[in-house]
């Protein structure tokens, strides 16, 4: 059954969370060697780590068709995740939606490579409500003009999406850091995971690449039951009444979102983010 949020410092989190993020924050220890995904829910992580999995293994496709996508990349913000990134070894691979000021700081002291995945926030509106009326785990949007309301506010899973991305937009220039887009992957895909294996420090052949590239698809990924969460435990999501690979698009924003609603979200859009650089977005 559906509850109310878990409400950490004033952002609502699903009750799975660790409820003291606060000793994750001190106590974890990043390490040198480590790959960590980071975003905003529905912003593109799943398919972000398909790509580093794969870049990993060089192509090769048996680890992401063996094993679940949530078990070679844990989400530390989980007890289930924490346990299983400190039984890896290097290089360890996770994933997290934590806003930068409840990540675990030794973040900012490492060597570790991040990337950061970002989406249009309007399309991510439209996916953040056809994935949260489907959970079990946390109370559920009776319509989507509400779900858009809470957005607005801040009222969902990891709080403001203008918070989370300006927060972690402090630290684009760092070597160590990169940003990418959802919008950019559906551009050019191939252009795209050469960024990210560069960044990464694997050098692909191209028979490696081609198969990374095969692999990838959103069909693909639907396909392989690994990946597109259809073996997440009934408890969590009503699979009846949802799949979580939907349409995988960039775009779908404009057939869900009306006039009035659109104008109220670029009100928002431009007070939230006045003062970051022109043309840092695509969607811009």
């Amino acid at each position: 059954m559906a509850t109310d949020y878990l409400w950490i410092e004033g952002i609502p989190f699903h009750w799975t969370t660790i409820r003291d993020l606060r000793s994750l924050r001190d106590g974890f220890l990043v390490r040198d060697q480590d790959v960590i995904t980071l975003s905003y829910p529905k912003s593109g992580t799943n398919w972000i780590k398909e790509i580093t999995n794969l870049i990993h293994t060089r192509g090769d496709p048996s680890w992401v068709q063996s094993v679940v996508s949530w078990e070679r990349s844990p989400w530390i913000e989980t007890p289930e995740g924490l346990e299983l990134i400190e039984k890896q070894g290097d290089p360890r691979s996770y994933t997290s939606h934590l806003p930068v000021h409840l990540f675990p700081t030794s973040l900012f002291t490492s060597k570790a490579k991040v990337i950061y995945i970002m989406r249009n926030p309007r399309d991510v509106i439209v996916s953040g409500y056809h994935f949260h009326k489907t959970l079990k785990i946390t109370k559920n949007p009776s319509s989507f003009e509400e779900y858009f309301e809470w957005f607005l506010r801040g009222n969902v899973p990891f709080g403001s999406w203008f918070d989370h991305v300006g927060g972690w937009l402090q630290m684009r220039g760092k070597e160590n850091f990169l940003f990418i887009s959802y919008e950019e992957l559906h551009q050019d895909i191939r252009a795209s995971v050469e960024k990210i294996s560069r960044f990464l420090g694997t050098e692909l052949n191209p028979e490696e690449m081609d198969s990374v590239l095969q692999h990838v698809t959103f069909q693909a990924m639907k396909d392989n039951k690994m990946s597109n969460f259809s073996l997440v435990p009934d408890i969590h999501i009503d699979h009846s009444n949802m799949r979580f690979m939907r349409k995988g698009i960039a775009g779908d924003w404009k057939n869900q979102l009306t006039v009035a609603q659109t104008e109220a979200f670029d009100r928002v859009y431009r007070e939230k983010m006045a003062g970051l650089p022109p043309g840092l977005f695509p969607w811009d």
